[in-house]
């Protein structure tokens, strides 16, 4: 049974509460407050409602404690009251103190962020919870793979030594043949010699020299050649080399996490309002060729700080437009790669086939920013902190690599909590406005988001599961918007990854894939028309 809760009494004549005064220690009730204030008292009396007793105390200055705290001494880093300002803390540094419910309210802000770190904290925390529990059967996974790939090297040795076998008894029967046609010629030859041998010891003995004179030896041309058996030659193996081909044991990746503060926009408060209707506002034709290969398809988009549209086609083209539709610079690049992004007004791209990040400067100049080692860079973006986030591939493994600008691998995202790859074929990327990192899976035809600390938050796979995942970029309040290519629309998720709508105009979208945000509308490049429309959306 629940205990019924005593009324608190006044001091005075047993009625419930209504009041404290926090000079003299005193609870009262309505009657007795006007008693209690002709009561005299050194100080004077302090009532406040019951209620809010606790709230202020420290509200009177230490040394005139009949005197209000009106003020805060930073030299001393106490409160004071207006006598002390005039005297004992005249030459320090004062200000004056905030008001109590303004106080209240930032020391709730403050608390408020202290348990939002917390959380956060804690989200870390039960992450790596999950990762130890998981860590035995990682490694054991990781020990079978170096296994596998023994066996694979142990195939590739037993092929080649089949192949050598093969190659001599090939050889042996080859020189099987040769020597027996030689000895039979020699022994021919060593016949018609022995024969004249026997002429000339004739002739010897008889002594004539009419015939000895007629006599000559063999005339034809000895041709023989002396047959040389193959070798075995021993290639020196570096075991350094055979370890790199083997392959390596890449090291566990320590990622520096930074905790910042951000506050909501009113545009952030505002982001569930009703959408409005999708309306093209403008259309580019870039002129990239229409025709049904892909050497001139629209593959990029970026947008720039002086709000113009960077176009790239799979040619490799680049050209700069206003949204005008005028166009204002074109280059070639002769690099390998269809991802794009700015970063410090100039543009960055993934050289899939060199394994490198680049960028190309204000007179098209190209240099290296870094290489990706064995890995190939694809999607691509720039970070609010000016680092370069970027998808990488390797045989059946992809994952996502932050690098500072200089190419410092600062983060690896490649595992979830239990140790699980995160991507099969992590195609493009985008950094949304809370932190979130969130990528296309070619191959699992989803994106897949993460947090700033690599932690899994959501996956998307369409509302039907016939998603053609392709681009993808996020706006001002973290709506995340993904080209679905074959479906001819683009997805709106909010900032947890929840279907919003489809973004379809009027005109319609023909086979979108590239997409960038400007001034919170879409711009959409539709591959095979070479289009670009921006698109209102709110």
């Amino acid at each position: 049974m629940h205990q019924i809760q005593e009324p608190v009494e006044c001091d005075l004549c047993q009625e419930p509460v209504s009041f404290f005064c926090r000079r003299c220690d005193f609870k009262l009730c309505d009657t007795c407050v006007p008693i209690h204030l002709r009561v005299k008292c050194k100080y004077g009396h302090d009532v406040v409602d019951f209620a809010s007793k606790g709230v202020y105390e420290s509200t009177f200055c230490e040394s005139h404690p009949e005197g209000k705290c009106s003020a805060y001494c930073k030299t001393c880093d106490a409160p004071i009251c207006l006598l002390c300002v005039s005297f004992k803390h005249k030459l320090h540094d004062v200000s004056e103190l905030a008001d109590e419910n303004l106080l209240l309210k930032e020391f709730s802000g403050k608390k408020a962020r202290i348990q939002s770190l917390t959380d956060q904290l804690e989200k870390i925390l039960n992450h790596t919870v999950k990762q130890l529990s998981a860590l035995s059967s990682f490694y054991q996974r990781m020990k079978n793979k170096v296994s596998a790939r023994g066996e694979v090297c142990h195939k590739l040795i037993e092929k080649i030594v089949k192949e050598r076998h093969k190659e001599l008894d090939v050889l042996k029967m080859e020189s099987k043949e040769i020597l027996q046609n030689q000895k039979k010629k020699i022994e021919a030859i060593i016949g018609k010699m022995n024969e004249e041998i026997k002429n000339a010891t004739k002739l010897q003995k008889v002594k004539n020299i009419i015939e000895i004179q007629k006599f000559g030896y063999i005339q034809e041309e000895l041709d023989v050649i002396l047959y040389t058996l193959p070798g075995f030659y021993e290639c020196q193996i570096d075991e350094k080399d055979f370890q790199i081909y083997f392959g390596f044991i890449e090291k566990p990746c320590e990622n520096k996490v930074t905790f910042i503060e951000r506050k909501k926009t009113s545009d952030e408060v505002e982001e569930t309002a009703k959408p409005k209707v999708p309306t093209v506002s403008c259309v580019i034709d870039t002129g990239f060729p229409t025709n049904e290969t892909n050497e001139s398809r629209l593959y990029g988009l970026a947008v720039t700080d002086d709000m113009k549209l960077w176009v790239l086609g799979s040619n490799m083209e680049l050209k700069l437009f206003d949204f005008k539709g005028n166009l204002h610079r074109t280059m070639t690049n002769k690099c390998e790669g269809v991802h794009i992004c700015i970063q410090n007004g100039h543009i960055v791209f993934s050289d899939t086939l060199k394994n490198t990040v680049k960028r190309i400067s204000e007179n098209d100049t190209v240099t290296n920013l870094f290489t990706t080692g064995t890995w190939q860079p694809y999607g691509i973006t720039a970070t609010a902190s000016g680092d370069l986030l970027t998808c990488l591939l390797k045989e059946d493994q992809s994952k996502v690599v932050r690098y500072s600008s200089t190419g410092t691998v600062l983060q690896e995202i490649q595992y979830d909590s239990q140790c699980q790859p995160l991507y099969n074929i992590a195609l493009y990327i985008a950094e949304n406005i809370n932190g979130d990192i969130v990528v296309t899976d070619y191959k699992a035809r989803a994106v897949i988001a993460v947090d700033r600390f690599g932690i899994f938050r959501y996956s998307y796979s369409g509302k039907n599961k016939d998603f053609d995942v392709c681009s993808i970029t996020t706006d001002s309040v973290g709506h995340v918007f993904i080209t679905d290519f074959e479906g001819d629309k683009v997805h709106m998720l909010d900032r947890d990854g929840h279907f919003l709508r489809y973004i379809v105009p009027d005109e319609g979208l023909s086979r979108p894939r590239a997409v960038s945000i400007i001034d919170d509308e879409l711009c959409v490049g539709e591959c095979k028309t070479g289009l670009v429309k921006r698109i209102k959306i709110y």
